[in-house]
């Protein structure tokens, strides 16, 4: 029997403590319930779920559908992406059986990835392995559950990006349905017509919205420049970074990205002018690729990048606590953690 497989690769970082992670547990149940009322589910359906944090856990391989009991979910520090991918390319490795010369193998896998956070770790290379050798014989829909999450990073994985921006009770259980409704569409589609083509039910009606990646314009890789707001003063400066060269002075090929960008300078803007002459798109970086944090040009304070909370970027000097100029957070400086963290940055 040639089976259908479907993975769940869920977010369990510390942010998914509480009503989140209660939420997915929940689904997850509603999902299996509902699949086992459907006699084409009961006949292809094998499913298996990964979970990531810091690190990542199998919590169930795949299993049969009626065999299938949804595993109490866990919660770690980090949202290592990288590592939850490179787990899940493993899994596929090892339990999908692939078409032979003799005998036809698994229907194409559908993985549903679902996460509220931004990756901590270096994912770069899980991501371009996913894209060379797995993209074309999976079908990967990546769900951000709010809009925290940096969607044009999920769209390198997948042109099936959608955002639950509503995560109330009753959004997650018209979400779940969609997700049940998606898996019933292919299960049929492989049983009566032997396709796999991804079938994905009509959004309409729930707060899930597909993300147009199109619409996103394509950053100057030559530079890196962050818009900042002065602690102090309030007024906004552009932080400029430029792409590392080696000894000679040539620019060194965009496979060398983990090289990154050196501090050019920190210059004061119009803030208002700067935001009547710009798009209002964003791209993103990550602080491991970025070298140098410059004074504030603005007041003087000694570190000109600092990130808050709000995902705004200001400076800080000596004093303990400080107010993020952009949304009024206080508190006072942390760190980053190994892996950095992704930011915003303007196009260039």
């Amino acid at each position: 029997m040639r089976r259908l497989p479907i993975y769940f690769l869920i977010d369990v970082s510390e942010s998914m403590v509480g009503t989140p992670i209660e939420q997915v547990q929940e689904g997850m149940r509603t999902i299996i319930q509902n699949l086992r009322t459907d006699p084409y589910a009961l006949e292809t359906v094998f499913v298996g779920i990964i979970a990531f944090a810091g690190k990542t856990v199998t919590l169930s391989p795949l299993t049969e559908l009626y065999k299938f009991y949804p595993p109490v979910f866990p919660i770690g520090g980090g949202t290592s992406l990288g590592a939850g991918l490179e787990a899940l390319m493993k899994e596929i490795d090892t339990s999908v059986v692939k078409t032979t010369l003799e005998k036809k193998g698994d229907w194409k896998p559908i993985v549903f990835l679902f996460t509220d956070g931004n990756p901590t770790d270096n994912y770069s290379s899980a991501f371009s392995k996913w894209n060379k050798k797995y993209r074309g014989h999976c079908n990967l829909v990546a769900i951000s559950l709010g809009d925290n999450v940096n969607t044009l990073m999920l769209a390198q994985l997948t042109e099936n990006v959608l955002m639950l921006k509503d995560t109330s009770p009753e959004s997650f259980k018209q979400f779940f349905k969609w997700i049940s409704d998606s898996i019933k569409a292919s299960s049929m589609s492989v049983t009566d017509y032997g396709t796999d083509d991804l079938r994905l039910p009509s959004t309409e009606g729930i707060n899930l919205e597909k993300v147009d990646s199109a619409r996103h314009s394509n950053p100057d890789e030559n530079f890196v420049v962050l818009h900042a707001r002065c602690q102090t003063t309030h007024g906004d400066y552009l932080v400029k970074y430029a792409r590392k060269t080696n000894f000679f002075g040539v620019e060194l090929p965009s496979r060398y990205n983990e090289l990154g960008y050196r501090l050019v300078g920190a210059y004061p803007i119009n803030g208002a002018k700067y935001a009547q002459l710009s798009s209002g798109e964003e791209a993103r970086v990550n602080t491991m690729n970025l070298t140098g944090v410059p004074t504030c040009p603005c007041c003087g304070n000694q570190l000109g990048v600092v990130v808050c909370d709000c995902g705004k970027i200001f400076c800080v000097g000596e004093n303990g606590d400080h107010a993020c100029p952009w949304c009024g957070m206080e508190g006072t400086l942390g760190e980053i953690g190994p892996g950095g963290i992704d930011i915003s940055r303007g196009l260039g």
